[in-house]
């Protein structure tokens, strides 16, 4: 079974994303009156959708962390899952800063609760799915847990 877990819906933040939406749609416009309109309409649809996700094969016991290039191709490497690995939860606080009008600051503050995969020496190797709530996180860390046969370690 494959599970896709998307973490971020926006890999350039929402000022990125909002501004590639901006270069798309001028792209588009701009591609009647020169071939160069096709280039910035590119780079817009790269930076507008491009996202984040962790893919899980639970049959193979593997799993990728992957970039989603336009919102469609993934790009990553697969990684074996061993039986000395573990996940874990983390509690993770992210934020965004831009300015409009030139010095007025828009400050946008994200906080949720991830499991983490391990490896034998504690050392994370990356995020596997993201929950709001810290009840959601510790009934799927269980699930997946069991479904992959690695140890769990509830913080």
């Amino acid at each position: 079974m494959i599970i896709v877990n998307r973490l971020e819906n926006r890999s350039f933040g929402p000022f990125g994303s909002s501004t590639g939406f901006f270069l798309l749609i001028g792209g588009l416009i701009l591609v009647f009156f020169s071939l160069s309109g096709l280039i910035i309409a590119l780079i817009g649809a790269f930076v507008a959708f491009t996202s984040t996700s962790t893919i899980i094969d639970t049959e193979n016991k593997r799993i990728k962390h992957a970039d989603f290039l336009f919102g469609l191709l993934p790009f990553g490497k697969w990684i074996d899952i061993h039986s000395n690995m573990r996940l874990g939860l983390r509690k993770v606080k992210r934020g965004y800063l831009g300015y409009i009008r030139g010095t007025q600051p828009i400050d946008i503050q994200y906080e949720d609760i991830r499991i983490i995969l391990y490896d034998s020496n504690d050392k994370q190797i990356m995020p596997v799915m993201k929950f709001k709530t810290l009840e959601s996180a510790q009934a799927e860390l269980k699930k997946l847990g069991s479904l992959l046969g690695l140890s769990n370690n509830l913080n």
